[in-house]
């Protein structure tokens, strides 16, 4: 899945805004720290290095210019690139690429770089210090990386699960670990005594005999609660004990791990309704190429079925491949309204025109794609649509990137578009991870719009009867996510709740303040929450813009 640094900067961005906005591959740390195409103009020698206000030399006359020069290949077996040169060339670099290519240039002060030792130092001032309305940064993604961390980040690829997905509502003691969802056919989902070993809802209570709820005082037992949560290998085996939703009582249970591969499509259902049959999808992540094919054929059996209505749900669907995106986007909407129309477009700083001031090339837009592209599908072969004039969207804060993009490039072809559940995160923004003498910068550099030109989601999109006072407000009812059920179960508070809006075009009683109420912690501290890394799950989390090739 990862591409060759010839092709990163044409092929690669990730549209954020997670958790996150990063790269799903590429060579040298994201490119070879040219900037795009500006190589050219900005006097020589020492008039390079001097400082004036306003005046701004090719970042390609300083690129790669390090103090510290690499030698040698990185881990995917690119050359560096570096040439000997000294602090203030990278920090000239960091000013001049940051003009070319950020999105809000005009509004970072321009500071003199000799006065910064520490180019990472000077970097984390070249952005804009504004809010959004909800007082959030504007900006809450600049940041950077040591690029041999960021390629093994991209270049490592952890298998070994017992297929358990956890949400975690305290981090700090007393803990409370739950099950969001499991994996199919897994360790976690397998049926033993007549019930799966971690329904979701299970609370984690205890693992290999420490205390998960209270316990972890010491480092030995964090790294016993880190090891038995999320085992290195296939083939561990560990014992935990866990309380059931609703239950009182507690059980133990052994799992073993095992080497398994993620399915974006976790579950699909068809509930039958008296208004017509109503087709219900778990659609996890966009990120496998794999998803092409397994969304295909959900909307494909949807369309068997003539279901009248779909519920989409992404409540846990941190964002993955934008192509596959609009391909779905297209298959709920159809090519009446999708023909000719932009799924997506890619928005630059004042300068850029008609180019991306990255790649140099053409600023196309996204289409909605109508046939496979070859991530898993035939590249041609024409794709079922169901034709829908409305879609229910299950969300929560982690529905991010993507698949907010499908929300807002659906709703800019005039698909009512009716979302269930909680604020998603806010990620319209995105980045090319860009290398230069050893680390990886992240800067804000596009925003994507959908056909009519909005994209201005930085707060997310939320429910029209949400108590938030921010987020672009669509129709839907605001509920918090309901652990108690299984996903697909009628009975489970989002997709009933879009059930009874379907029927009676009302929310029930009390669910706004009810997803107000539910809220989780921020997933920080000794005690890990994911089998990814935050970077592995920060790249994860983000519009991947890549093609097959």
């Amino acid at each position: 899945m990862l591409i060759s640094r010839s092709r990163v900067l044409s092929a690669l961005a990730i549209v954020c805004a997670s958790s996150l906005l990063a790269a799903c591959g590429g060579g040298g740390g994201g490119g070879s720290g040219s900037g795009g195409g500006s190589t050219g103009g900005g006097g020589s020698g020492n008039s390079l290095l001097t400082w004036v206000s306003g005046a701004f030399a090719a970042s390609g006359q300083y690129a790669n210019k390090c103090a510290t020069v690499r030698t040698g290949v990185d881990i995917e077996g690119n050359p560096f690139p570096d040439q000997a040169g000294s602090i203030l060339q990278e920090n000239f670099w960091l000013r001049s690429w940051t003009h070319e290519t950020y999105l809000w240039n005009g509004e970072v002060v321009d500071r003199n770089p000799a006065n910064y030792a520490d180019p990472v130092a000077y970097f984390n001032t070249l952005k804009t210090t504004a809010t959004t309305s909800s007082g959030r940064a504007k900006d809450q993604f600049h940041f950077s990386e040591n690029t041999a961390d960021y390629l093994a980040a991209v270049n490592s690829a952890p298998l070994a699960t017992y297929g358990a997905n956890y949400v975690a509502y305290s981090v700090s003691p007393p803990r409370d670990f739950r099950v969001a969802y499991t994996e199919p056919n897994s360790p976690a989902s397998n049926i033993v005594g007549g019930q799966a070993n971690l329904p979701r809802g299970t609370r984690i209570l205890a693992v290999d005999g420490v205390d998960l709820v209270n316990g972890g005082s010491t480092q030995a037992q964090i790294d016993i609660l880190n090891n038995g949560l999320f085992p290195a290998t296939a083939g561990e085996t560990h014992t935990f004990v866990v309380q059931d939703a609703g239950a009182s009582s507690s059980r133990s249970v052994t799992l073993t791990s095992v080497n398994l591969a993620e399915k974006p499509v976790n579950r699909t259902a068809i509930v039958h309704t008296p208004g017509g049959d109503v087709g219900y999808i778990l659609f996890t992540t966009f990120s496998p190429f794999s998803s092409e094919q397994e969304i295909a054929a959900a909307i494909s059996a949807m369309k068997t079925a003539s279901v009248s209505d779909l519920v989409l749900d992404l409540r846990y669907n941190g964002g993955g491949l934008l192509a596959v995106a609009s391909q779905l986007g297209y298959m709920i909407a159809g090519g009446a309204r999708t023909t000719g129309r932009t799924f997506e477009r890619l928005q630059f700083n004042s300068a850029a025109g008609n180019l991306d001031p990255v790649t140099g090339e053409v600023n196309s837009p996204v289409p909605f794609y109508s046939t496979g592209l070859g991530f898993s599908l035939a590249q041609g072969a024409p794709l079922d649509s169901l034709n829908l004039p409305r879609v229910f969207v299950l969300t929560t804060g982690s529905t991010c990137s993507a698949s907010e993009s499908v929300i807002n490039s659906l709703r800019g072809v005039g698909v009512d578009v009716v979302q269930i559940g909680s604020t998603t995160c806010g990620k319209p923004y995105g980045f090319y991870p860009q290398d230069n003498c050893g680390e990886t910068y992240f800067t804000i550099q596009f925003q994507g719009v959908n056909d009519i030109g909005f994209g201005d989601y930085a707060d997310g999109f939320t429910p029209n009867n949400s108590s938030s006072n921010f987020g672009v407000r669509i129709n839907g009812c605001a509920v918090a996510d309901d652990l108690s059920h299984e996903l697909g179960d009628q009975n489970e508070g989002l997709l009933a709740t879009a059930l009874q809006y379907r029927a009676s075009g009302s929310c029930p009683v009390a669910t706004a303040a009810a997803a107000v109420a539910q809220t989780r912690t921020p997933s920080e501290g000794p005690l890990r929450t994911s089998r990814f890394t935050p970077l592995q799950q920060f790249l994860r989390g983000n519009r991947d813009m890549r093609m097959p090739h």
